[in-house]
């Protein structure tokens, strides 16, 4: 049956219809703020890209171009996801760090289908004292060593908490902030795939600890991010925040809290223009140590496509307001002195905006995790009664 319409009726009709099915009318996303945390800083600023040690253990640092400060610059190290070594692929987050004041370290701790999983922290963390010790005396890059903060992505996480915990022991700073975002990648014990977890009841009491996963594949990385927290145990519940970053398609594109979400290309980050100095020459009375391959120096099928996807991401409102503005709130609480418990009373922390139609963004979830409470002593048993001994009398 064919029904005549008013032609005004029937062409809101179409458009309510064109509205409603086609993203050309949706609202689109925040975008990134003008100023403040997250925010665009220092647009005229030229960032210094150099590579310091050597190639394949060496790190990358980015910095703002003139002399440091007198007290020397805050220090983010970055630790990126197993099978991302190159810097562009966080390009977007470095650029807006530096441009913030940091010195960013970008550790490279992983030669492709070379390096075990299990030796990543220990690699990592003799790379950054050789850094450290190299930029004695830098004029420009010039860290403060009393600010330092760790972010690890995925891989990285676990190896961030480690690198805290073994911190004092090894020489380097005490990182103020451990920034754990969508941890993952964790040995399930000392013969397992993966990395295993050092004490991290050695973590200073006066470091602040976040985790950050999103709302999609998130178990795995909710139990990872709980496990980090629950072994700091140095550290106390006022210091620790659990985050929770959430999906959300009320406009286009959607925000989708991935595990490679927190990757963002800037492609004026290649790590392969950055010029690391090469290998000193090799002795040829000295032989080469031997080279003994293991199926764990391999990316998984999975590993694959992660990488792929995080080579490919780029900067939305959840890198602006869910991991660079928290990271940003984080990092000024942990070198201000502020506890957890203050970042999580501040009502911008887990804000996200509003989409241009004026809805909000689904705020990001935080929650205080419990005190990990002391393990239970099980009651004795009761002595079991003595049997009796068996007759000698045969039946």
């Amino acid at each position: 049956m064919r029904l005549n319409l008013p032609l005004g009726l029937a062409a809101c009709g179409v458009v309510a219809l064109l509205a409603a099915g086609s993203p050309t009318f949706a609202a689109a996303p925040p975008v990134q703020p003008k100023d403040g945390p997250g925010g665009i800083i220092d647009l005229g600023a030229t960032i210094i890209k150099r590579g310091l040690g050597k190639a394949g253990a060496g790190s990358f640092l980015f910095y703002k171009s003139g002399p440091a400060p007198a007290e020397g610059r805050p220090v983010v190290v970055l630790l990126h996801a197993w099978g991302a070594p190159n810097p562009q692929a966080y390009g977007a987050w470095i650029d807006h760090l530096a441009r913030t004041g940091a010195l960013v370290i970008f550790p490279r701790f992983q030669e492709l289908n070379r390096t075990r999983p299990s030796d990543a922290s220990a690699i990592a963390a003799r790379i950054l004292g050789t850094t450290f010790s190299d930029l004695q005396g830098d004029a420009e890059a010039k860290p403060d060593r009393t600010r330092v903060a760790l972010i690890g992505h995925l891989a990285g996480a676990p190896i961030a908490a480690n690198i805290a915990a073994d911190a004092g022991a090894q020489g380097l700073p005490i990182p103020r902030l451990v920034f754990a975002i969508m941890p993952g990648g964790i040995a399930s014990d000392a013969r397992a795939r993966g990395v295993v977890l050092h004490d991290l009841s050695r973590i200073a009491p006066e470091t602040l600890v976040l985790t950050v996963i999103g709302d999609r594949d998130a178990r795995a990385a909710d139990l990872a991010a709980r496990r980090l927290l629950r072994e700091a145990s140095s550290v106390t519940s006022e210091r620790k925040l659990f985050v929770r970053a959430l999906s959300d398609d009320h406009g286009f594109p959607a925000l989708t809290a991935t595990l490679s979400s927190p990757a963002a290309v800037d492609t004026a980050y290649d790590g392969g223009a950055i010029k690391l100095p090469p290998e000193p020459p090799r002795d040829p009375k000295q032989p080469a140590a031997p080279f003994k391959w293991t199926p764990d120096m391999a990316l998984t099928g999975e590993q694959t496509t992660l990488v792929a996807q995080i080579n490919n991401a780029r900067a939305d409102s959840l890198d602006y307001l869910a991991y660079w503005k928290t990271f940003d709130l984080a990092a000024a609480a942990a070198f201000g002195g502020s506890d957890a418990g203050a970042l999580k009373g501040n009502p911008r922390f887990s804000d996200m905006e509003r989409w241009a139609d004026g809805w909000p963004v689904k705020r990001l979830a935080v929650e205080t995790p419990r005190a990990s409470a002391p393990a239970a002593v099980a009651p004795a048993a009761p002595a079991a009664p003595r049997a009796k001994p068996a007759s000698s009398r045969r039946p």
